[in-house]
Order: C-alpha cells, then structure tokens, then sequence
C-alpha cells in the first residue's frame, strides 16, 4: 500500500529538481501574455459588465497554465523514461496499474496547482480578483489538473519518441486550450463558433473555474463540472486499461 506514495513522491521530486524550468517558466510565460494581452486590450475588448479585462484574462491564464503544465508532467515523465530505458525499474515492482495512475496524476495534480498558484499570485499584482465562490475554483482546478494528468498518461504511452508527443501537444493541446476562452468571452464569437465551442470541453473547464472567480460564466458551472466529471472519468478508464494490459510498456 506504500508503493503508489514512494512513486508519487519519486514523481513530484522530479520536477521539483528542475523547478525553474518547470515551474517558474510556465509562470513568466503566463506572466508576459497578461502584460501584454492585458495592456492592449484593456480598454478595447468588453466581457462581462463588471469585470475588466485584465481580471478576466487572470483566471483563463491560470486554468490553462494548471492543464497544460499537468498534462506535460504524467507524459514527459511516462516518454523519457521509456527512451533513456529506467522504466523497466519501474516495471519489476510489484506496483498494480492503480498505483501507477494515482502516482502520475496526483504529481501532474501538484505540479499543475503549484504553477497555476504561481500564475494566480502574479497576476494578483496587476489587478485585483474577486473569489466569490471558492469551491469552485478548487474543483475546477483539481479535476482539470487530474483530467490532463490521464490524457498525458495516455499520450506518454502511445508516445514513443519526442517527436510523436510533441505532435500530440501542438496539434491537440495547444489549439483546444487557446480556444476555449482563455482570452475571450465565447458570447463575442460568431454563432457558428460559439456551438462549435461547446464541444470543446477545455471551454468548461476554463469556464467554470472563471466562474468561482466572478459568479458569471458563459455556462452553467453545474453542466460545466458534469461534463468535466464526465470526461474525466472516461479518459482516466483509458488510462487505467491501458496499464493494466502494459501498452507499449512490456514487451
């Protein structure tokens, strides 16, 4: 039963060893789109009545540095071990496939909630935020950050080689994240756009951590976490499945 902890733990130390680069880089990468999107287009683009522009670009900044910085802890970590050849240590542990998901996405959690913090206490320092409903934002965050931990679980195990992953986050993670509202309201969207939007799940996750902040969203957060509930549950059974059988993993 200590297996999973020893894991996690071996899991989180190696990305907190390299920590300027993963975690303080995310940060100032967030940081220089809020100074500039936010200089720019403070006093051009409207969202929601009460909210400026800036406090509404700070939490679209937050949630998508939390999914992509936790999709490319589970699916870095899964690709280089398999290339440098150490994953059969792993492999030669009594570890089930449980253990082994809960390691890798419990530290995508971690490391996407400390780079999101990060973000937060950034953006902090050029407009003020309301928190009017807590919870929420701790849901979105946590199961958004578990979400992407499976989906790199799954990709670090398709994946053999750097080159197949990086495929994966360019052409799927990347767009789906950048529209999904991280910088816009989707009611600004032509109609056509708006619907394809909503078969985005990105956009629910942003959304209705957005909404914890500001108690207005562009959904319901209540059809925003079942979705995300949803999904969530569907990508970690494929993740789980996969482990179970060793794909691409033993041989």
């Amino acid at each position: 039963m200590s297996g999973w902890r020893t894991l996690l733990y071996k899991e989180v130390l190696r990305f907190w060893k390299v920590g300027f680069q993963t975690v303080a880089a995310p940060v100032l990468t967030a940081l220089l789109y809020l100074v500039i999107f936010g200089h720019v287009l403070e006093d051009h683009v409207k969202v929601y009545d009460t909210v400026r522009y800036t406090a509404f670009l700070v939490p679209g900044l937050v949630m998508m540095s939390v999914l992509q910085n936790a999709f490319a802890n589970s699916s870095s970590s899964l690709i280089q071990s398999k290339i440098m050849g150490n994953l059969v240590f792993l492999l030669l542990t009594p570890l089930s496939h449980w253990s082994w998901f809960v390691a890798y996405v419990g530290s995508s959690i971690i490391r996407g909630l400390a780079v999101g913090a990060g973000v937060l206490l950034a953006g902090a320092c050029f407009t003020s935020l309301s928190f009017v409903a807590p919870l929420w934002i701790i849901a979105f965050a946590v199961l958004g950050a578990a979400l992407m931990g499976a989906l790199g679980l799954i990709a670090g195990l398709w994946a053999e080689k750097f080159d197949q992953l990086a495929t994966f986050q360019n052409f799927v993670i990347v767009p789906m994240t950048f529209l999904s509202g991280v910088f816009y309201s989707v009611h600004s969207l032509p109609a056509v756009w708006q619907n394809a939007t909503h078969f985005n799940p990105f956009f629910y996750m942003i959304d209705g951590f957005r909404y914890g902040f500001f108690g207005v969203s562009d959904a319901s957060p209540w059809l925003s976490l079942a979705i995300v509930g949803g999904v969530l549950v569907m990508v970690s059974v494929l993740a789980i499945q996969l482990l179970r059988t060793g794909y691409k993993i033993r041989s």
